[in-house]
């Protein structure tokens, strides 16, 4: 595997897990507990915080050239 094809399948991952954590808060809304739903959001929050330090890796990784040319 190079290391696009690499960076696509986290990319891809990145994607569907995202897709999913929307699901999350509107259910958590949903529990009719206050302290659990905050709970719940906080972490989903800080999940999908850290799926953007993925991606933006993944952009950085990306956008390096390693041509030794300016």
């Amino acid at each position: 595997m190079t290391r696009e094809e690499a960076a696509q399948k986290i990319e891809d991952a990145c994607k569907i897990i995202a897709l999913e954590m929307m699901k999350i808060t509107p259910a958590a809304r949903q529990l009719d507990d206050e302290e659990t739903t905050a709970d719940i959001v906080k972490a989903s929050y800080q999940l999908t915080i850290e799926l953007e330090v993925i991606k933006k890796k993944l952009i950085k990784l990306r956008g390096r050239d390693d041509s030794t040319e300016l």
